[in-house]
């Protein structure tokens, strides 16, 4: 199980892929799990463990409602979000709220990522994206 894992926002999907791609296997003997240059979404693991997923930022940016902020500058669209998977991604969510964390997207099956898979987003009190997912 992938406890919690770094998922980078893409604005080049394609680009991002191929240096991914060809650096992972040869820095940390990582293996693409899942993914293409085609997009929106690939992983890799080290020992069944998920080391790193890529994922379009505008894609993502639609879910959290960043579509209208820029890519650079002082209020931009995330670039890096943390995933952790969890057993029950309403509780969590909940959960995380009462300890300070801030809504981004509620609770939301998402079968166009993948069957089974439900997501909701939220920040640290820092600001960063975090997302829960169980499938």
């Amino acid at each position: 199980m992938d406890g919690f894992h770094p998922r980078l926002l893409a604005g080049d999907f394609a680009a991002a892929f191929r240096f991914y791609d060809a650096v992972l296997p040869e820095l940390i003997g990582a293996e693409r799990v899942q993914g293409t240059e085609a997009g929106p979404y690939a992983h890799w693991d080290v020992g069944g463990q998920g080391v790193l997923t890529l994922f379009d930022r505008e894609a993502m940016a639609r879910v959290a409602g960043t579509a209208d902020l820029p890519e650079h500058g002082p209020a931009v669209q995330d670039v890096v979000m943390f995933v952790s998977r969890v057993a029950d991604v309403d509780a969590g969510y909940w959960f995380c709220l009462r300890q300070g964390g801030q809504a981004v997207a509620p609770p939301a099956d998402r079968p166009e990522w993948g069957p089974g898979l439900r997501t909701a987003h939220l920040r640290d009190p820092e600001g960063n994206l975090l997302e829960l997912q169980a499938y």
